[in-house]
């Protein structure tokens, strides 16, 4: 873990306050997960949900439970994975009955995430949706949220190369100058594989070459191991 968070872990935890505690967990699980880190990120963001039920803290928790439901979903833990969507959705709901929807726009995000790993298509494009729908435009949220649903247009079972292009490039349009290079680089994964498949090997080589680059420095393994398995198929 980095230092930055084992200091906030420590630092939240010396405040004996749940709300501070778990949010800070689920915090530095968000981190591991943006990485690509499933085990780690699990770990952390299951503490999170604990500490939260624990001091009956229920705001925050569906935006735990959906992150998990990803990780979850990304180990193969396709029954627990699911237990913790449909847990989420019901949280929102309960939320959104008493106006409280200030977490909704990540929530619907990360449960889209989960519902796309789970290969549940119908579910992820009605929550990325529902995410978008929540969005102000021309944000950094609004950017991960059109990537998301760039990775659903290009899903194998649904492909439609115009939407995933669009999608990709409307997403690397308000992450470059925001300098989201994680996203930034998945942004360049979804578009290198999408023109892989649709015969435009040149692009894709160059997309490919730059986010296999990006995520080494940025020591983003599992992204990198994604990468670098697409990038000999566009010779």
């Amino acid at each position: 873990m980095a230092k930055d968070a084992v200091e906030a872990i420590r630092l939240a935890e010396s405040t004996q306050h749940a709300y501070t505690i778990g949010e800070t967990y689920q915090a530095a699980g968000l981190v591991r997960l943006i990485r690509g880190d499933w085990t780690g990120a699990h770990a952390l963001l299951e503490h999170a949900s604990a500490v939260l039920r624990t001091g009956n803290v229920l705001l925050p928790l569906p935006t735990g439970l959906a992150a998990a439901a990803w990780a979850l979903a990304q180990l193969g833990e396709e029954g627990d994975a699911l237990e913790r969507v449909r847990e989420a959705e019901q949280l929102l709901d309960h939320h959104a009955a008493r106006g409280l929807l200030i977490l909704r726009r990540w929530t619907y995000r990360l449960l889209a995430r989960a519902c796309l790993r789970l290969g549940r298509l119908d579910d992820a494009l009605r929550l990325g949706n529902r995410a978008a729908e929540s969005l102000p435009p021309q944000t950094g949220l609004a950017a991960h949220t059109f990537h998301l649903l760039g990775d659903i247009a290009t899903h194998p079972d649904r492909f439609d190369a115009e939407s995933g292009e669009s999608h990709y490039l409307e997403a690397l349009a308000l992450a470059k100058p925001r300098r989201m290079r994680p996203l930034v680089a998945r942004c360049h994964l979804g578009l290198g594989t999408l023109y892989r498949k649709v015969g435009r090997h040149e692009e894709a080589g160059a997309a490919l070459s730059h986010c296999v680059q990006m995520f080494r420095d940025m020591d983003m393994p599992f992204w990198l191991s994604q990468a670098e398995a697409e990038l000999p198929k566009t010779a």
